[in-house]
């Protein structure tokens, strides 16, 4: 990982190659990159423990993972290109205005940042179970090799080492850990003899569950700055669209082969006290040694990828749509990206001292991102009388809803994002309708969201389109 690190460094002389690969990547690499990102800790350690806990209907969340980063290429990819935008809060400012900007950017980073400490978590939990290290020593060992290789090349460097990341992971997941433990067990007859017949039902999880991890994960993932960041490495539309597809696709195989593959571990080992330690204890338990590394290191993998992607998103979004707008060119160097890589970094650390749950971390922050920014963004993008007033109405009250029920349900429970979206989209399109009432007669049909001018107000993009259709 650090030499590939080197060689990103190597490729990074300017900050779109810092941030976004130059643009450049092909269907292989695109597409390797988008899964790595997707199947991090939460899909392979926390994937696998849930498989643990509830049989096949644990992929469920790793399968709304998946159908996000697929919605993403058939919805997104095309308005996102032709309107060059590549952060979440970009997007919301050239609809709504400067507001929309800041109070957008809190939630994308405070995500951002929430899912990079999860992938930390899960690194240390590998770490200790295989080594005996003190968690703290062992997030702190990952930690330090991702942030290496990151803040050396930026995404180049994450990029080349998610290429060999998901190589290793397919490996390791597909062709070695999944066949060898379900032979372990004696096969799925076996399973199917052993286990309760819920392990094999695709709702033995909870419909409650299943429904939530949707809204979180589903519509979450949509608007997930990393894969927006993503979107824009790929050299054209058409990769960006039909690799994500591609993505969506191997993910969703991925999410099933944990699932058996932790089924299968309540099988051989009936009684752990943390099912997050799932994934590390069934490996030693029916991997020789060396096969067990390479097993380990697909853990590692999923885990880095993640981490380094959300990271560098959260510091992207820091520089670009808070320091860019107050320092100007000054933010968009490559020493700048790297300085906020580094300090984003060393937050995640710090916060991953106090995380125990891989899901659970990754779920209060999709609550609030999916709550407070779904609804608004898709407005921006694909609905053109959508008010700047109904996008910032929209995007507190589906934060508040959220943090509420938080509050009084519980940190990891599901009412939060199942409240906060419905709050959010009630309050947008009733604050757009009520000012479409109030408003004068035979108003111009806005500009659709690819045809907004970069770094213009939105009132002078409408008046500018209105010019435009005059002559």
């Amino acid at each position: 990982m650090v030499v590939a690190g080197y060689i990103g460094m190597r490729r990074s002389r300017t900050a779109q190659d810092f941030t976004v690969a130059g643009r450049r990547l092909g269907p292989f690499m695109y597409t390797s990159a988008m899964s790595t990102v997707v199947l991090g800790g939460a899909s392979t350690v926390g994937g696998i423990s849930l498989g643990y806990q509830y049989g096949v209907s644990g992929m469920w969340l790793v399968l709304s993972l998946a159908l996000g980063i697929a919605a993403i290429g058939v919805f997104f990819a095309g308005k996102l290109f032709r309107g060059g935008v590549y952060t979440v809060p970009e997007a919301l400012h050239r609809r709504f205005g400067a507001e929309s900007r800041v109070m957008s950017s809190a939630v994308v980073v405070f995500y951002t940042l929430m899912v990079g400490v999860s992938q930390i978590v899960a690194i240390g939990t590998v770490l200790t179970v295989v080594f005996g290290m003190s968690t703290g020593a062992a997030a702190l060992v990952g930690w330090a090799v991702i942030m290496v290789y990151s803040v050396a090349g930026g995404m180049w460097s994450i990029t080349l080492t998610d290429v060999i990341q998901f190589l290793i992971k397919t490996v390791g997941i597909f062709a070695v850990l999944l066949p060898l433990t379900v032979h372990a067990v004696g096969g799925l007859p076996a399973m199917r003899a052993e286990l309760p017949d819920s392990y094999f039902s695709p709702t033995g999880i909870g419909l409650g569950t299943i429904g939530a991890y949707f809204l979180l994960f589903f519509f979450g993932f949509m608007i997930d700055q990393g894969n927006w960041q993503r979107l824009f490495t790929a050299r054209s539309v058409a990769v960006a669209r039909w690799g994500a597809v591609a993505s969506g696709v191997y993910c969703a195989l991925y999410g099933l082969a944990g699932a058996l593959v932790g089924a299968a571990g309540r099988v051989l080992l009936p009684d752990l006290a943390n099912p997050d330690d799932a994934y590390a204890g069934i490996a030693e338990a029916v991997l020789p040694v060396g096969v067990f590394g390479l097993v380990i290191a697909a853990a590692l993998a999923a885990s880095m990828s993640t981490a380094s992607g959300l990271l560098i998103g959260s510091s992207t979004v820091l520089t670009n749509d808070l320091l860019r707008p107050l320092a100007g060119e000054r933010a968009s160097t490559v020493r700048a990206n790297r300085i906020a890589l580094l300090a984003v970094g060393l937050v995640a650390l710090a916060i991953s001292f106090t995380m125990s749950s891989v899901v659970g971390a990754v779920t209060v922050a999709a609550d609030l991102l999916a709550a407070g920014l779904f609804v608004p963004v898709v407005g921006a993008l694909f609905w053109r009388r959508a008010t700047r007033a109904a996008a910032l109405a929209s995007i507190a009250a589906g934060s508040a809803v959220c943090l509420v029920f938080m509050a009084v349900s519980g940190l990891y429970a599901n009412e939060p994002v199942m409240y906060g979206m419905p709050a959010s989209l009630v309050v947008f399109v009733g604050v757009t309708l009520a000012a479409r009432r109030g408003g004068p007669g035979g108003q111009v049909r806005p500009p659709a969201f690819e045809d907004l001018a970069p770094g213009a107000d939105p009132a002078a993009n409408a008046q500018s389109a209105e010019s435009a259709r005059s002559a």
